[in-house]
């Protein structure tokens, strides 16, 4: 049996990191920052609210305070006022820190 030899290549040296100016978060220390601070949080369906953050969790269920949960059907828009709520983070699909759905630009 005649034998087999293995060539390894040397991989050219990586080039340098760079380092941009603006800071870049993972998504959940991104949210860890917005605790205390107001949220604009979009809902499956048709329901949009916004309070300040008090805490979240791995699943991203969200506690928040001051409440206004904003509902929209076919009869218009409809805000109900709630002291907490907690949010199941599965039905979570957007969140604006600082956001606020009535500051919206037409």
């Amino acid at each position: 049996a005649q034998g087999v030899q293995c060539v390894t290549a040397r991989a050219p040296p990586a080039a340098m990191a760079t380092v941009s100016a603006t800071p870049s978060y993972l998504p959940m220390a991104l949210v860890d920052k917005c605790i205390g601070s107001r949220i604009w949080v979009v809902m499956k369906g048709d329901k949009e609210l916004v309070g300040t953050l008090r805490g979240f969790d791995d699943f991203v269920n969200m506690v928040l305070d001051d409440v206004s949960e904003y509902t929209f059907t076919a009869a218009g828009k409809q805000v109900t006022k709630l002291d907490t709520i907690l949010l199941n983070g599965n039905n979570i699909t957007m969140m604006v820190p600082g956001g606020d759905p009535d500051n919206k630009e037409e």
